[in-house]
Parts: structure tokens; sequence; C-alpha cells
């Protein structure tokens, strides 16, 4: 393998277990906010942002996480063939099912950077009540779809060089 594809993938994945640690506080963020919820209906005027907040962070938590999560392959995955197979024939069948999900990340990041932009140029504000600004969270999730795409490249170059018997560690 070019040392430039070793490189690119060291540095993100570097990146994204960076980022993916980080991004797993945001679960304590979580419980502040839905144990505040929760105190504010019992004994004070409920606050009517904590729901929509707690689906924020949520989005935050799974979206920009998620990189960390298939770097570290604890995704969910069909196994009925799969889990029978030999390391290289599931980094051979991976070089092929890749494809389709970098397609769909192409897809996703192209919607996201679209949503993300009229969010921004027209200062959307959700339905709610609450009525926060959309921008922040679609930023979020056009970086999270952003580092999974990196991620997955990084996977397929990985999983390229295992094929040929070329271990990126």
């Amino acid at each position: 393998m070019p040392e430039f594809l070793k490189t690119y993938v060291r540095v993100v994945e570097k990146c994204n277990r960076w980022i993916g640690r980080a991004t797993m506080y945001l679960i304590f963020v979580l419980m502040g906010v839905l144990l505040y919820s929760s105190v504010s209906k019992v004994f004070f005027w409920p606050a009517n942002w904590t729901l929509e907040m707690a689906e924020f962070i949520m989005v935050a938590y799974f979206i920009v996480g998620g990189p960390y999560s298939l770097q570290l392959d604890s995704h969910v995955r069909m196994d009925l063939l799969y889990g029978r197979w030999s390391p290289r024939t599931k980094a051979l069948v991976d070089c092929f099912t890749v494809f389709l999900l970098i397609a769909y990340l192409i897809f996703m990041l192209y919607g996201g950077i679209s949503s993300t932009s009229y969010a921004l140029e027209y200062g959307e504000t959700s339905y709610s009540s609450w009525s926060p600004y959309m921008a922040p969270i679609k930023i979020a999730m056009v970086v999270g779809i952003f580092l999974m795409l990196l991620q997955t490249t990084a996977i397929l170059i990985k999983d390229i060089a295992f094929v040929k018997g070329e271990a990126i560690q």
C-alpha cells in the first residue's frame, strides 16, 4: 500500500477515535437534561425545551459517534453467513459491499449540506413551542456523515490491504 493511504487511514482513525471518545460524554449531558426535565415537571414549571434538546443531543450522540463505532467494528451486522467466513473472505466481501454504504453516505451528505445551507440562509427554526434554530443540529449531522464517509473509505483501504496481505495498523 502506498504510504499516503496508510497515513490517511491513521489520521482518519485517530481523528474519529478522539471525536468518538469525546462524543461518548454527551450521554451524561443527555441524562442531565432528562433529569432536569423530570424534576422541573414535578417541582417547578415544566420546561418546554427539554424533550427537543434531548432529541438533538441523541442525534449528535449517534451521528457524530457513529464513525467511532464503525472503527471499532461494534455496529450491528446481519450475521447469518458473515460470522462463519474467514477474515480474508470477510474483507473481500466488505470491499464490494462498502460501495453501497459509500453511495448512501454521499446521498446523505448531499442532502445534509443542502438542508444545512437552507437552515443557515433562512434561519430555519423548529415548529415546536421552543422553536430552536435547526442549523446547529444540521451542522452536527453533516459533520457526522462526513466523518462516517472518511471512516468508511479508511475501512475500505484497510480491507484492500488485508486482502493483499499488507495489514495496516
